[in-house]
């Protein structure tokens, strides 16, 4: 290094992140030393001043830091600060600053949270920010922020949120194009209105009983988990959707025309029939179809799902190339008249990959026929996946079936596989 160039000694060091091993390099020489201004990212971990016995305060050693160096543009702190400690760092390298995040551990602490300012509200300094992540937050009112017109992503994980603080924030950052709220509870009814926006995460942890409604026409990814009713009128662009609901029901869904959608995710417990259906015929160019959802019924009794017709399903969805079917649905393929209509001809045209979970040898006959059929049928047909989970049953029937799907295996073993 000492026969470096500064130049080249200060590019090198500039790439360094971690404020610890910055503070080393520091104690090195006057020449590494002047490295520091050309920091372009500095990094606190959780543990960055245990054992520390400095007579200055994080918040002051930090502040520190940060006065050396001219040009910062990411910033993550994960060790414990004030937000008067906050209010001042960014004082300093607000104009610069591209990316934040921080770990607020206030979402137990409602104190913090209306002391003025306070973290969430000094974070409004850092005008020019591109992205910002926040961990453990309490969002029990709105943020004092003005816009963040060059914000395109805004994550935030672990958080207690109001319906109205959300929104605001929401308000606040018009240009986002990636969002996502992971681990978030409190929220009963949220709506989001974002033009950009092309991928958006949703998590909502509690009861599942939370409405979404969403106004994004450039949306291209959508992940939702926690909601019982969902409307998301501008679909054109959508091509990745995921809907889960493990806790509550999904009662009610209200979609555009699907007509870009190349992957479908349904899960949870518990869907309403009309919600599932529709979901079905909206997605009739879907690629990748995934459902594990175990039981229909509109109120609290939980129904098995009624009679799905093998050929109709399929002529239906005639882009179908990977299909994940669990429970219930494999169930429903698997009714004795749901294979009565094959028309001489019939094939499944792109058809590649089917995993079938199977959990009860219940109506064996019926889903050996369907699994039987798959093969006949799928033309492109390149793996099954037979899935034996937790099947239970003192009968010899279950023996007799797991018989029958090793005579499938054996039968087909270019093709088929059994974990």
């Amino acid at each position: 290094m000492e026969s470096l160039p500064d130049a080249i000694v200060q590019y090198i060091l500039s790439h360094l992140n971690n404020a610890r091993d910055v503070a080393v390099c520091n104690c090195v020489s006057k020449r590494w030393k002047e490295s520091l201004p050309y920091l372009k990212s500095l990094y606190f971990p959780r543990n960055s001043f245990d054992g520390y016995t400095g007579s200055d305060s994080p918040d002051i050693v930090i502040w520190k830091m940060l006065s050396s160096i001219t040009c910062l543009e990411e910033l993550v702190v994960y060790s414990p600060f004030t937000s008067s400690g906050l209010a001042s760092w960014l004082l300093l390298v607000h104009s610069s600053l591209k990316h934040l995040e921080l770990r607020m551990d206030n979402i137990t602490d409602y104190k913090a949270c209306v002391d003025s300012p306070s973290k969430l509200d000094c974070v409004s300094a850092a005008k020019n920010l591109e992205s910002l992540k926040l961990w453990g937050v309490l969002m029990a009112n709105p943020p004092k922020w003005d816009v963040f017109k060059n914000l395109k992503s805004l994550e935030i994980v672990g958080a207690r949120l109001e319906d109205s603080a959300l929104s605001a924030a929401l308000r606040a950052c018009p240009k986002l194009t990636n969002l996502v709220l992971l681990g978030c509870e409190g929220v009963r009814s949220v709506s989001i209105e974002l033009p950009y926006l092309e991928q958006c995460k949703l998590d909502f942890y509690g009861l599942g009983n939370c409405s979404l409604s969403l106004t994004c026409p450039k949306i291209e990814l959508l992940e939702v988990q926690g909601c019982s009713w969902l409307r998301v009128r501008e679909t054109t662009c959508l091509r990745k959707l995921l809907i889960a609901n493990n806790s509550g029901r999904v009662y009610m869904v209200d979609f555009g025309k699907l007509s870009a959608l190349e992957s479908l995710s349904m899960r949870g417990v518990q869907w309403c029939w009309d919600a599932i259906s529709k979901m079905l015929e909206w997605s009739s160019e879907v690629k990748h179809l995934y459902m594990k959802v175990e039981f229909t019924g509109d109120l609290e009794s939980l129904l098995p799902f009624p009679e799905v017709d093998f050929v109709e399903f399929f002529n239906s969805h005639p882009k179908l190339q990977k299909f994940d079917i669990h429970g219930a649905m494999f169930a429903a393929l698997c009714q004795k008249n749901s294979l009565k209509n094959v028309e001489q001809g019939f094939v499944i045209p792109c058809l590649e990959e089917v995993v079938v979970q199977v959990r009860s040898p219940l109506n064996a006959e019926q889903k050996m026929s369907t699994l039987e059929s798959l093969l006949k049928y799928g033309k492109n047909l390149k793996t099954m996946v037979i899935r034996i989970l937790q099947m239970k049953s003192n009968h010899s029937s279950s023996d007799d079936f797991f018989d029958e799907i090793c005579r499938l295996r054996f039968m087909n073993r270019k093709i088929v596989r059994i974990e």
